[in-house]
């Protein structure tokens, strides 16, 4: 680093990886694997739900969840999380990340299992407990996002920085895995004890009073993850960036960082640690924020939209482009549990080829290639694939093995790709006592896109045909054009892309641009310090 930076951060950002690296990356991990594991099992059991509580007798197919109610169940988590990634964001930048990182962890574990135990006598009124929980379940989830990719960020080096805190984000895709594998354990264990006939068969037995145990028990076993790393994240200390920038106590700084690094930290680093006060005391609503780092913000923020517009849309809903492929049997030819079963095995073979490999190629490669050149990769490859998968949809139709394929490469794409970067960059580019709180707004522009995604898909995908809707619906314009709008949202990101600069190999502070000096009296008394 140049003369004029932080010297405490030059010794941070030259620091040998270290076990205390990869521990933090578990501790952190954790929570999104939680993460990822409550938001996404819920596309498994809505099925579950519909013909649990909304069957309507001598109907030909099995119930589903009403429009209104699909788009709640599917989509109040998201708003949960939205608000959080907000609200946790702010806070903190102003309390610290240590302080309030126990919170978020806190909130996932009690509203998991409240989702589980989500009560009452009829449809409306297990519906509406099980959309509370979930709510605020969303809302600890949303904190997780910019208190993990911060904290790591900070205790990084510069030169791994950018796998380490990939490596934390990549936990989501072990967190999706482990839901699908979950859904199939119990799924199978309830179909082998309580057997029931196919819908088409005695639609009433088909779905056996068991099978309201099944979703409760999947929603729960989401709080496992969390509660087993509480301890271990109540005992990390504050990250020596915020103390030392935000914070102001380079002491501190300088200690918590010989506890946790394993090195000694001389008593002239702690004295020349000297805080550009003068060029970096403009608040986050000044000119000179948004001349600094305003096309950044709208850079991560756009990006994050619309990569979460595509993302969500295909995670949330691959059980209805199955069906629509005819990758998934007919509803009617299954009972409740297996399709279930059919539903989890199909999420969790997408999982396993596509997405977790893609998280941890990001891994692997990004500080080598670069967040720029992976996410416009991503980006194109998504954009191109879901034009291939559309224009000629009735060919895959008839080759629904090839459909899969192809879809698999999209989520490959996604992660090794924008779905990656946009949690990694937000970051890295914004100064320490602001950090937390773009982050959360990048993160919760992405939340609105997948908001968007989620009922924008919801009600879009469905048939032109009214009569092949799901009930409750009106006719949307179709799976193939559905998938078209996916591929002109992807093309759109890959354009925003180039609003956003490369941090590679880059440290925090002169990414942020807090190591510079700016105005002529902060000049001048650089020039005189050095002249002593």
């Amino acid at each position: 680093m140049a003369s004029d930076q932080l010297q405490l951060l030059t010794v941070l950002d030259r620091a040998k990886t270290q076990f205390y690296h990869f521990t933090a990356v578990v501790i952190a991990g954790m929570g999104f694997f939680t993460d990822s594991y409550d938001l996404f099992c819920i596309s498994l059991v809505t099925k579950l739900l519909g013909r649990i509580y909304y069957t309507v007798d001598g109907s030909p197919r099995p119930g589903t969840l009403p429009p209104a109610v699909a788009a709640a169940v599917n989509g109040v988590s998201l708003a949960g999380t939205l608000a959080g990634q907000l609200f946790f964001g702010w806070l903190g930048d102003k309390l610290g990340r240590k302080r309030v990182y126990g919170l978020t962890l806190i909130l996932m574990v009690v509203c998991s299992i409240a989702s589980g135990l989500s009560f009452g006598s009829s449809p409306t009124a297990v519906i509406t407990t099980l959309c509370f929980f979930r709510f605020w379940l969303g809302f600890g989830i949303g904190g997780d996002y910019p208190l993990s990719a911060t904290i790591m960020a900070e205790y990084s080096n510069k030169k791994t920085r950018g796998a380490f805190i990939a490596a934390v984000f990549a936990m989501q895709g072990f967190g999706i895995l482990a839901g699908g594998t979950v859904a199939i354990i119990i799924s199978s264990i309830f179909k082998t004890l309580f057997k029931a006939p196919p819908y088409a068969v005695d639609s009433v037995k088909s779905t056996v009073p068991e099978a309201d145990y099944v979703w409760r028990i999947i929603l729960m076993l989401g709080s496992l993850p969390a509660l087993l790393t509480y301890y271990w994240r109540m005992k990390m200390p504050e990250t020596p960036r915020y103390t030392a920038l935000v914070a102001n106590d380079n002491k501190k700084a300088c200690d918590d960082m010989s506890k946790v690094l394993n090195m000694e930290i001389g008593q002239n680093v702690v004295n020349e640690t000297q805080i550009n006060t003068n060029s970096n005391s403009f608040g986050f609503f000044s000119k000179k924020f948004l001349q600094r780092h305003g096309i950044h913000l709208l850079g991560t923020a756009t990006t994050w939209f619309l990569i979460d517009v595509a993302y969500y849309s295909q995670n949330l809903f691959q059980k209805d482009i199955f069906s629509a492929i005819g990758w998934l049997p007919q509803p009617k030819t299954m009972n409740a549990l297996e399709e279930v079963l059919k539903i989890a095995k199909a999420q969790t073979l997408i999982a396993l080829c596509g997405t977790v490999p893609g998280y941890w190629a990001t891994v692997l490669l990004i500080d080598r290639l670069g967040r720029f050149f992976i996410q416009v990769v991503g980006f194109f490859f998504m954009t191109v694939l879901m034009f291939a998968l559309a224009i000629p949809y009735h060919h895959w139709t008839g080759n629904p093995v090839g459909f899969v394929v192809m879809y698999g490469l999209t989520f490959f794409f996604a992660n090794f790709g924008p779905n990656s970067t946009t949690f990694v960059v937000p970051a890295e580019i914004f100064p320490a006592r602001f950090r937390s709180t773009c982050h959360g707004i990048s993160a919760a522009a992405g939340k609105a896109g997948a908001i968007v995604g989620a009922f924008g898909f919801l009600y879009a995908a469905q048939s032109q045909d009214p009569s092949k809707t799901d009930a409750g619906y009106p006719p949307g314009i179709g799976m193939r054009n559905s998938l078209i709008i996916l591929g002109v949202v992807n093309m759109f990101g890959l354009l925003f892309s180039f609003l956003v600069p490369e941090s590679k190999g880059k440290s925090l502070e002169e990414m942020s641009k807090e190591n510079q000096v700016e105005d002529q009296e902060s000049k001048e008394q650089a020039t005189g310090v050095e002249q002593v």
